[in-house]
């Protein structure tokens, strides 16, 4: 019938346009907003009579491209429930397509290699808020399938929407991450400045300490402070502290190398006092020089 026999790689590929819409232009009564936390999208039933046709690989990936803007990225399919013709899409690759309710999008099936490192950009520095940005963004990534290079994709953390770019992918500009173990990494958020920190410049200058300010040290003072009782009961006599008397205030002696912003500890050691002989003979100690005691009298025998 045909003069030249259709390649092989043409019958096993999925490509058709539609016209594509966002998440909330889907009628029904149960709320998909599900959809706009991911990168996959929602296709016509008959998307996937013809997929089972085909010899496609699994999972099922797809290249959508906006040839009027010749924007390009890759996502994956979460059901065939759309009407013909219409495939929905979240809002955030809608804006990376450049594309308006309604607009014309090209749907190719697509093989991608799986992922082994990212490397995304948050959009905003309110990112750095998140106490554990990796968790986050792991927890986020199960709602997509596929990541390409140049993308600004939304996750959803705490009913607060961040997007975040995605600088660099390995091995290739568009992965998989369907089962995958990938490297993740950050880079500076847009538009964060790094704060500034001003050198101190500490100049150490000999100056005479003033010692106007001080005050005289009144010395310890043991068991002057006031008791309470455990079973919260106040006691009837309040202490009366002791007066003060000038000769109880001792003074030591000041260290005259002292420099303000230095510390230094002075151990007094008291000298020993020599300890005079006396020379007197009953002074000293003579060992066995007592007299015995006995518990029983001895009587003389008549």
């Amino acid at each position: 019938m045909f003069d030249h026999p259709i390649p092989r790689v043409f019958q096993n590929r999925f490509s058709t346009q539609y016209r594509c819409f966002s998440v909330s232009m889907l009628a029904g009564p149960n709320d998909r907003s599900d959809v706009e936390k991911g990168g996959k999208i929602i296709m016509p039933p008959s998307a996937l009579d013809q997929l089972s046709r085909l010899n496609i690989t699994y999972p099922m990936l797809f290249k959508l491209t906006n040839k009027n803007s010749d924007r390009m990225t890759h996502c994956g399919v979460l059901e065939f429930v759309a009407d013909e013709g219409i495939c929905y899409l979240p809002h955030w690759m809608m804006q990376n397509l450049l594309l308006e309710e309604g607009g014309l999008v090209q749907v190719e099936s697509v093989n991608l290699q799986v992922a082994t490192y990212s490397k995304f950009q948050p959009q905003s520095p309110d990112f750095l808020d998140i106490t554990n940005p990796k968790a986050v963004l792991e927890n986020a990534l199960r709602n997509f399938a596929c990541l390409t290079t140049g993308d600004v994709i939304a996750i959803n953390y705490n009913e607060k929407i961040y997007e975040l770019r995605v600088m660099e992918t390995k091995p290739d500009k568009a992965v998989s991450i369907i089962e995958c173990d990938m490297n993740v990494d950050f880079d500076a958020p847009l538009g964060y400045k790094e704060p500034e920190r001003s050198a101190q410049h500490e100049e150490t200058t000999d100056v005479e300490a003033d010692h106007s300010g001080y005050v005289s040290d009144i010395g310890f003072r043991a068991f002057s402070g006031s008791g309470n009782r455990l079973d919260g009961k106040k006691k009837g006599v309040e202490p009366s502290p002791s007066p003060i008397k000038p000769g109880d205030i001792r003074r030591g002696i000041p260290n005259y190398d002292f420099k303000i912003g230095r510390i230094t500890f002075i151990r007094n050691s008291r000298p020993l006092v020599k300890k005079v002989e006396e020379d007197e003979s009953g002074s000293r100690f003579i060992a066995f020089s007592g007299e015995g005691q006995s518990l029983r009298k001895k009587g003389r025998k008549p």
